[in-house]
């Protein structure tokens, strides 16, 4: 589980209440469980989803929130409780506090405000080095196009990932049509993204984790659909809120997107932390980069976190020079893999990750490096390639034609 905070709400308030929803579900580090509109109810729904943090509206009863806060207090001490109001009235702070809140917050709140309270519930349970710490990390598999092993490297990831007892990983396979993550790690998965997306609106948590299939590594996969007709449910919207229940849960979350760049890819790649674009060192592959990070700079939230990964590198002869390939695009290689067919084929056919099947291969010490370089080094890496990047116009139109400068 990464350190995010599970909330639970209550405000009879309609207006307020939409309000508070909607600050908390911008927040990465924490998770709303559930939301309550009538006081007497809320009990119940703190003993039924176990919440890290109550937060509790006054404004409707102040004496019966007041009551209620004590109840809580006296029943379920782990909660922590948050209590907020459009009132600076002194004796109600008191009275809040004395009955067992731990913050106080007034109407409206400022997201600062309520980071920083928070945060300091987060330090206090899980410690001051943890408590800083910005929820999971997301990583994106995205690929120049189909074939160029994009599957087998977020699989390989997501187990090398899973190998730290520490971590906590999901495999999320977003190739909804033609995905096949089950197959790489040989599993037959209860249900599908499909499945969470249905029930996505009374899903919680610990259900989510029991929909989720576990690998012998320790990873979990949610992979895509059965059927065909079963994608068309899954939109930008539904995708979010399972991201966002993946990512209250898991410390490491790894998406396997799909080679059509759809309005349900995009919105991923917007909420990953880094988003790795795979490609070879041949024309086809590394005209399509140039076409996917011209895109990509019209599309917020995805241009500055791309890591270009030179897969198979080595194949032959004729691949061209990664020299070449570095001027062309006008921005660093993150990371090149080796070419190891045999090893590789091996792997997909017995269902068995590198770090089994071949611990000590060239390919799998590369993939070691390349996830160290993502999880421990990724920030000083990325400014590094962010700073060496010439993205202008004409070194963009020398590689694609038809692309012209503007005036």
């Amino acid at each position: 589980m990464s350190n995010v905070l599970r909330l639970a709400l209550v405000d009879p308030n309609d207006t307020t209440r939409e309000r508070l929803k909607s600050l908390l579900l911008s927040m990465e580090t924490v998770w709303l469980e559930a939301d309550c509109s009538r006081y007497e109810f809320f009990s119940d729904v703190i003993a039924q989803t176990i919440p890290d943090v109550g937060v509790i509206a006054l404004d409707s009863d102040p004496e019966i929130s007041v009551s209620l806060i004590e109840r809580l207090t006296r029943e379920y001490p782990a909660c922590v409780l948050l209590v907020v109001s459009s009132s600076t009235d002194g004796q109600l702070i008191l009275r809040s506090i004395r009955a067992g809140a731990r913050e106080f917050l007034t109407l409206p709140i400022e997201k600062d405000e309520i980071d920083a309270a928070l945060l300091r519930v987060s330090v206090q349970k899980f410690g001051a080095s943890e408590g800083k710490k910005a929820g999971c990390e997301v990583i994106a598999i995205a690929g120049a196009t189909g074939g160029v092993g994009c599957t087998s490297i977020a699989s390989n990831i997501g187990c090398i990932l899973a190998s730290e007892p520490r971590r906590s990983v999901a495999l999320l396979d977003l190739d909804l049509a033609l995905g096949d993550a089950d197959v790489f790690l040989n599993v037959i998965p209860d249900y599908t993204v499909a499945d969470v997306v249905q029930n996505v609106s009374g899903i919680d948590i610990q259900l989510l984790k029991k929909s989720l299939t576990k690998h012998a590594s320790g990873l979990y996969l949610l992979p895509r659909p059965v059927e065909l007709r079963e994608t068309l449910s899954i939109t930008e919207d539904s995708i979010h809120r399972v991201i966002g229940l993946l990512k209250a849960s898991f410390t490491h979350l790894v998406i396997d997107l799909s080679k059509t760049y759809s309005a349900v890819d995009i919105a991923a790649m917007q909420l990953a932390s880094r988003i790795v674009l795979v490609t070879q060192l041949d024309l086809p592959c590394l005209r399509n980069i140039v076409r996917l990070l011209m895109s990509f700079e019209e599309i917020d939230g995805i241009s500055d976190k791309i890591e270009i990964v030179v897969n198979r590198a080595g194949l032959d002869s004729g691949q061209i020079s990664l020299k070449k390939a570095k001027e062309t695009l006008g921005r660093e290689i993150f990371a090149l893999l080796p070419n190891d067919y045999r090893t590789m084929v091996s792997v997909r056919n017995n269902g068995v990750p590198l770090l089994v099947q071949a611990p000590k291969a060239a390919i799998t010490i590369a993939l070691k490096d390349l996830v160290n370089r993502l999880v421990l080094g990724g920030e000083q890496e990325l400014t590094e390639a962010v700073a060496e990047t010439d993205t202008s116009e004409s070194r963009w139109s020398k590689f694609w034609p038809g692309s012209k400068a503007k005036s």
